[in-house]
């Protein structure tokens, strides 16, 4: 597994996260919507932290722009 999240796009992941977090556990609290929102949230929250989107692996996109040696 090699990080394919840059830096920007995990400023951007988290702040989404956040976001999704605040209405899933505050405003749509005790729904499906909220429920979903949260594991939306989580997810974003993950692939920030650990720098790596099985998504983007998929599509062959990388937004790191370190090289790996």
């Amino acid at each position: 597994m090699f990080a394919n999240v840059g830096i920007s796009d995990r400023i951007v992941r988290l702040l989404l996260a956040g976001g999704l977090f605040y209405l899933g556990f505050g405003v749509y609290e005790n729904s499906a919507l909220g429920i979903g929102l949260d594991v939306v949230g989580g997810i974003l929250a993950l692939t920030a932290i650990i720098g790596f989107c099985g998504l983007y692996r998929l599509l062959g996109i990388s937004t790191n722009k370190t090289k790996a040696s």
